[in-house]
């Protein structure tokens, strides 16, 4: 058997509130609750998407909470969407900051006309996370797009 590392209650706590945090932000965009996706992150947030994970350049940066509410309202195009969490992994959890990494595979489904289509996105997040008045933010969120495939639907 592989060793694993002892752990406090108190870092299992942030550890569960963490992956709550990873949880919610997808639970939210499916929802299409983009306020309550908002408060997920730090006043000053930085986010940053690369469409392409193999091109280092940004291909969105934003500043600030208030302006991820026109990214999140973007998904409102879709009939439907399922954000589906995969493995998250904590890279340093050290009092109130950590970092880590979350998995991710997005179904946008889009009926138009009766014809279905979907289009199946491979997300990965780096995250930078902060603990404010006892609760885990989003400081920062980098969405890297790994690969898209778009389908018809019967």
């Amino acid at each position: 058997m592989g060793k694993h590392d002892i752990i406090s209650p108190s870092e299992a706590a942030d550890r569960l509130a963490i992956r709550a945090l990873v949880e919610a932000y997808a639970h939210c965009a499916d929802r299409r609750d983009e306020r309550g996706q908002m408060s997920l992150f730090t006043a000053d947030t930085h986010f940053v998407v690369y469409m392409n994970a193999k091109d280092p350049t940004p291909s969105q940066e934003l500043y600030s909470r208030e302006a991820l509410a026109p990214v999140f309202a973007e998904l409102s195009k879709y009939d439907a969407t399922t954000h589906f969490v995969g493995q998250s992994t904590i890279f340093t959890l050290t009092g109130d900051r950590g970092t880590g990494e979350t998995y991710c595979l997005a179904y946008h489904l889009t009926v138009d006309g009766g014809r279905r289509r979907l289009m199946l996105a491979s997300l990965r997040y780096l995250d930078t996370f902060v603990k404010m008045d006892g609760a885990w933010l989003f400081a920062e969120r980098r969405l890297y797009v790994d690969w898209l495939e778009e389908r018809a639907l019967p």
